[in-house]
């Protein structure tokens, strides 16, 4: 079923979407008609697919077939076959001739590179938005803080990998450079698997929520030059997060493979 909102997970669920050249429900709610009415029906498909990779509901290395998902969402192939598209350039799955679509698995070699790109593009975007953030923009960032310590509280991971994933994106949206929005973007979905990972492990909500407490409180005193480290910092202890979480998962798994083998 397909879900409107914005891409992070927070939206509104509607009734399905009517496969193309179907006559749609004049009993839908106004709401689902708006967005429809306002988006495309692949851009529809494409969300609700980048929220179940998201979600982990699609996970890395699956096969998505095209008829199942088109009808599993109730469309046709032809908006599904476009959403694949876009979410190919988007990172999150690719494409293989004769094999077929499979949701993206980025190795941790690979991982480590992106890591220290993506702490490159959130200093610089730390620093331009300290320079000249407006108080509507800073409100906003504030807010998204304020949800990631209740999740916090909570320990729901899931509600806190939303927010942080809105704050960040939000972040590099205000430093006003579009093809830095994009480039960002795409590192993001392809890092989404060990973000969330990280996210899970003991005691990492706290410490991540103090972070963004760290980094909003330079970005409102207008100290470019500590925002831009403060955000290095904390993609670069992610990534450190990101080696420990999966030196415990070996430690883990290495008895249980000993079971087996005896």
């Amino acid at each position: 079923m397909l879900k409107t909102g914005n891409g992070h997970g927070g939206g509104q669920s509607s009734r399905p979407a009517p496969a193309a050249g179907t006559r749609r429900n004049t009993g839908a709610l106004p709401g689902t008609i708006a967005v429809l009415q306002s988006n495309s029906l692949p851009t529809l498909v494409q969300r609700e697919l980048e929220r179940m990779i998201l979600a982990g509901d699609l996970p890395a290395g699956a096969k998505l077939n095209e008829v199942t998902i088109a009808e599993l969402l109730g469309v046709s192939r032809g908006p599904v076959r476009e959403a694949f598209r876009a979410l190919e350039e988007s990172g999150l799955v690719r494409l293989e001739k004769n094999r077929g679509v499979f949701v993206r698995q980025i190795a941790v070699e690979e991982a480590d590179e992106i890591y220290e790109l993506r702490a490159v593009l959130d200093e610089f975007a730390g620093r331009r938005v300290a320079q000249n953030v407006a108080p509507a923009d800073l409100k906003k960032l504030r807010a998204l803080v304020e949800r990631m310590d209740r999740a916090a509280t909570r320990n729901d991971v899931d509600a806190y990998h939303a927010a942080n994933l809105e704050f960040h994106d939000t972040l590099v949206a205000l430093a006003g450079n579009s093809k830095l929005l994009i480039t960002y973007r795409r590192l993001v979905n392809e890092l989404h698997l060990y973000r969330r990972a990280t996210l899970a492990q003991a005691g990492a909500l706290p410490l991540s929520a103090r972070e963004h407490h760290a980094i909003l409180d330079k970005i409102a005193a207008g100290q470019a030059a500590a925002a831009g480290h403060a955000l290095h910092e904390h993609v670069m202890g992610s990534r450190e997060r990101m080696h420990r979480t999966r030196s415990e998962a070996a430690a883990t798994a290495a008895p249980a493979r000993k079971r087996s083998k005896s």
